[in-house]
């Protein structure tokens, strides 16, 4: 296949469908210090349904973004509104038990009835629709986890079917279909949403970043870099808790970078969502749009900041797409980034003992329609005061070590040994190696240095050691951004944070 010289050298725009057919927000960044009842930090789908849910229940809420709201990781989402997370439920009654199964299998029903109802309330034109949901097998392998899987979310009272036939043209071994799930643009959705919150009392804040959450003696205190804001409660939902420490989030969840394609294919594209059993995953949606039908290819993940040439997992995709669907063209390509925690369950709830007042919503496992919006519920019932049936499945507080413990170990050693300590340590090379439109780690003058020379040949030099917690960051060159592998902070090519947990920029090199 032959790229044309768009962005990247990738066909297709080099944006997100969702963000691109809706407007930027332009709400002021925090004026300075201030009161509230409750502040929220992130404007993704997890802050900003419970500012909506808090503000609903009579607290005055202040929402605080780091950039815009809606145009972080919610914003490259597939935006699938399901229950069915690929292969999940048979695992978590082996693991967590029955009973916990339940509530994970309840909550995330639950979300997407409570989706269903703000669109209906609000009469927000968000593209919702009704859709079946499918996990399939590519092999005959992978045949007997999907009707196991079909037989756990069966007795969960989910509601599942295991199917012979698909109806995609690629080959397949059967699938368990969960009827009546959805889909929709998440950005007209939380955009109407967010026009909700401000007034009475409540108000949300962009460009503003949070630096610091300390929580004592009943009331908790963020520190931003315009302001510090007080308030009974601190929700992060930031995607990563970028105040970690006490829980040590960053030892027990990893990122991980996934694609996605917005192609036009010669054919009506089948009534329903899908996603494969196996690895690499594939996903497939489509959207409409004014140019007709737009179907949303996905898949390809990989951990966050591994030092390979990220392009080819689009020309990767690419090629998947065209093996399975006549593509007539790429219109868009984008990339998204989620966590997955050590036992792939989110952590939902207070931030650790002795934080009982500063409450996290993480590690959605790249399924936070539902999981942002089951959060959103189980943190608004906490501050109220209220009892929740989920709480426990979720707790962030949990230990399990049949469900987690390898994975821990796996995680950090992987980061001590190879991130930390180890081969992307050693760099090599010299500034003549560094093309235009490449990045390297380089040894310069005895600093170790991370090089991007841009297409216009100027040479842009940081120190590539991660602000959060020391790990050396890797060259994204699909995104032309700094990505650590450890935690998942993400820097552009100047060193400008663009996606936590890091709060502070990488220091520049050179003059």
């Amino acid at each position: 296949m032959e790229y044309g010289p768009g962005a990247y050298g990738l066909p297709g725009r080099h944006e997100s469908f969702w963000m691109e057919t809706t407007t930027k927000t332009s709400h002021p960044p925090l004026p300075g210090d201030l009161e509230t009842d409750v502040t929220v930090l992130g404007g993704g789908i997890a802050g900003i349904t419970t500012a909506v849910l808090l503000k609903r229940a009579g607290y005055a809420v202040t929402l605080i973004e780091a950039d815009r709201i809606a145009r972080g990781v919610t914003g490259r989402t597939t935006a699938k509104i399901t229950s069915l997370h690929r292969l999940i439920y048979a695992e978590l009654i082996d693991r967590f038990g029955s009973g916990q199964a339940q509530q994970y299998a309840d909550a995330n029903q639950a979300a997407i009835e409570t989706i269903a109802s703000f669109v209906r309330e609000y009469d927000i034109p968000c593209d919702f629709v009704r859709k079946p949901a499918y996990t399939y097998a590519e092999s005959e392998e992978s045949r007997d986890l999907v009707m196991a899987e079909a037989d756990a979310a069966r007795s969960l009272g989910l509601p599942a079917t295991f199917v012979e036939d698909l109806p995609l043209p690629a080959r397949t071994y059967g699938a368990v279909r969960f009827a009546d799930q959805a889909q929709f643009h998440p950005l007209k959705y939380l955009l109407h949403l967010a026009s909700l919150i401000p007034g009475d009392g409540s108000q949300i804040f962009e460009k503003t970043r949070a630096l610091e959450v300390q929580d004592g003696g009943g009331r908790c205190a963020v520190r931003t870099e315009n302001g510090i804001v007080m308030s009974r409660a601190v929700v992060l939902a930031t995607h990563y808790p970028f105040y970690d420490s006490p829980g040590f989030y960053f030892a027990r969840m990893e990122p991980s970078r996934s694609y996605v394609l917005g192609v036009r294919i010669d054919e009506p594209f089948p009534e329903g969502m899908f996603i494969n059993a196996e690895s690499p995953a594939h996903s497939w949606r489509s959207q409409p749009d004014e140019g007709g039908e737009l179907v949303l290819v996905g898949g390809m993940e990989h951990r966050s900041g591994e030092n390979v040439d990220t392009r080819e997992h689009y020309r990767n995709l690419e090629a998947y797409a065209r093996s399975v669907y006549p593509v007539r063209s790429v219109d868009y390509h984008w990339s998204t980034q989620d966590y997955i925690t050590n036992d792939g369950v989110p952590y939902i709830g207070p931030l650790a003992d002795g934080h009982e007042n500063v409450y996290i919503a993480t590690g959605f496992r790249k399924w936070g329609m539902t999981n942002g919006t089951a959060a959103a519920t189980i943190i608004t019932d906490m501050i109220r005061g209220r009892a929740n049936p989920w709480t426990e499945v979720y707790a962030p507080n949990r230990f399990k070590p049949a469900a987690s413990a390898r994975r821990f170990l796996v995680h950090n050693i992987e980061v001590a040994e190879k991130y930390i300590g180890g081969v992307i340590s050693r760099p090599a090379g010299d500034l003549g190696d560094v093309q235009p439109g490449e990045g390297k780690i380089l040894m310069i003058e005895g600093e170790k240095t991370g090089v991007f020379r841009d297409r216009e040949g100027r040479v842009h030099a940081v120190n590539p050691t991660c602000t959060h917690l020391g790990c050396v960051a890797a060259w994204n060159s699909a995104e032309e951004t700094w990505d650590c592998p450890c935690h998942g902070s993400r820097y552009d090519a100047d060193g400008k944070v663009i996606h936590g947990p890091a709060v502070k920029d990488l220091k520049p090199r050179g003059g």
